[in-house]
């Protein structure tokens, strides 16, 4: 009887990490489907009061309002800019999502002129969650791809 309850609980308690895992899983689905709408206070209404955004390993940007501002003068470079999950994976507190950016520029981006010039990029973002919001969002890419792209002749 004994291991019963304990089967009983360890599948439980496996549930429960399951649901929280499809959880946190959705909550960056919603979160990114809002940058993708340009719809930049819902992407904030996702973010934990102690967000902190890395843009690079230790490029910390401290709350939503810094990172929303970020975003925006970033994105706002790329008009009808696309930015997909192409995959998602989740364990624990912690996201995955390894994406993919493609966008004409057409406004300043990272010091460049526009030349109307399509950028196409991958990314890696580790998210954690906390209280049911993104508490730290870490994002890798390769910089130097996307100046190399940027600085090509349209």
């Amino acid at each position: 009887m004994q291991s019963l309850i304990h089967l009983t609980r360890q599948r439980f308690s496996e549930e429960i990490v399951d649901i929280s895992v499809e959880a946190n899983k959705e909550l960056v689905h919603k979160f990114y489907a809002a940058i993708q709408r340009e719809d930049y206070v819902a992407a904030a209404s996702f973010c934990h009061e102690d967000f902190v955004f890395y843009t690079q390993v230790d490029t910390p940007i401290l709350g939503s309002a810094g990172f929303i501002q970020s975003e925006k003068k970033n994105f706002d470079a790329f008009e009808g800019f696309s930015f997909t999950i192409e995959a998602l994976f989740a364990e624990g507190d912690q996201v995955a999502a390894y994406m993919l950016f493609d966008g004409r520029q057409t406004g300043v981006f990272d010091g460049v002129e526009p030349k109307g010039t399509r950028v196409r990029f991958s990314l890696m973002m580790i998210l954690t969650i906390s209280d049911g919001k993104i508490i730290e969002k870490r994002a890798h890419f390769d910089r130097m791809d996307i100046r190399k792209q940027l600085s090509a002749i349209a």
